[in-house]
């Protein structure tokens, strides 16, 4: 099967592009490059452009009409650029999708998979969210996505188009044959700091937040392992329109499901997880909270079980390894310290 992967040259969704090959099927990557990285779409089917460029699209569909779904990962993604730049993100991850969505109907196109993210969800008592939770999304950047889960949903209730917005919140580690990776120079999130302190790059690990009302004082996270992210995102676009069957044909032709691995892990847990694997204690500071932290939450990923065959294989250490394993590879591929 053929399927288009907007964001493709991302971490995220060039990730996805590799299980896609390594079972058999065809991702077509849609990125305009402002993020991704030209090296992850090598000897893969690329198209460089934006995802609100209809004759782009056109073009794409014209030249491979046997594409059967889309899968979007296209966003800016980082909470407190987001405070700082509210415009850029609601322009880039709103707007374009809104057009992206049009012309994905115009074109006939009438399934995609959105990678959406668990940060939209509200604090809950226990910090574990379902499909259920309330929402409250707390940065611009979060409710960039929840805004783009609406337009999504609304699209599909009005023009017989099919979503299903897959939530999750903090992706590590690496492709298992390391082909990609985080991609940033300097990664914002916890792993990536905590990788870029073993390699030198950074003087010590700043701990951000250590007042929340959690075990340790530290934000709680779901850290699920990449390669188990874009299992799940091939289960469901592969079988696509059996997941809805098994969900009962909802009327609106939308489905939210969660990503994750059923458990919280606070930083300093993360941190004591990573020093394990290093080998070596961290140089750490403690910090007061980013803009637009909040204590955190992880996911219930039993809808993902029973809709997606899914569920996270893969441990935190392994996600440990693999990221360091990248961090030395990168160097490489992409010519970073």
């Amino acid at each position: 099967m053929k399927f288009l992967i907007t964001g493709g040259a991302g971490y995220i969704g060039s990730t996805i592009a590799s299980a896609m090959l390594d079972n058999g099927h065809t991702p077509v990557i849609l990125d305009n490059l402002s993020v991704g990285k030209r090296e992850f779409t090598r000897e893969r089917i690329f198209y460089q452009a934006d995802i609100a460029d209809a004759a782009a699209l056109e073009g794409i569909f014209r030249d491979h009409p046997d594409i059967s779904a889309v899968i979007h990962c296209a966003a800016l993604a980082v909470v407190p650029e987001s405070v700082e730049k509210p415009y850029e993100y609601y322009h880039e991850n709103v707007a374009k999708s809104l057009e992206l969505f049009r012309n994905l109907n115009r074109l006939g196109c009438k399934r995609v998979l959105f990678s959406s993210s668990a940060a939209i969800y509200d604090v809950v008592d226990g910090f574990m969210v379902t499909e259920d939770a309330p929402l409250n999304p707390s940065s611009p950047y979060a409710r960039t996505k929840y805004m783009m889960e609406m337009i999504l949903r609304d699209f599909c209730e009005a023009y017989d188009m099919k979503g299903i917005a897959l939530r999750y919140f903090n992706p590590i580690g690496a492709d298992p044959q390391m082909r990609s990776g985080i991609h940033v120079e300097r990664p914002s999130h916890v792993l990536g700091k905590l990788v870029d302190v073993a390699l030198g790059n950074l003087p010590y690990f700043e701990l951000t937040g250590v007042n929340w009302p959690t075990r340790d004082g530290s934000g709680i996270r779901d850290y699920v392992h990449v390669w188990d992210l874009a299992a799940a995102h091939l289960s469901a676009v592969v079988n696509f329109d059996t997941v809805f069957e098994h969900a009962g044909n909802p009327a609106d032709n939308y489905l939210v499901i969660n990503l994750g691995t059923g458990h919280g892990v606070t930083v300093r847990e993360m941190v004591a997880a990573f020093e394990k694997v290093f080998g070596k204690k961290v140089p750490l500071r403690e910090m007061p909270p980013r803009p637009g932290d909040v204590a955190g939450a992880y996911a219930n990923a039993d809808t993902a079980g029973r809709l997606l065959g899914w569920e996270a294989n893969s441990t935190i250490e392994q996600g440990i390894d693999s990221a360091l394993r990248w961090g030395e590879v990168r160097k490489g591929i992409l010519g970073y310290k």
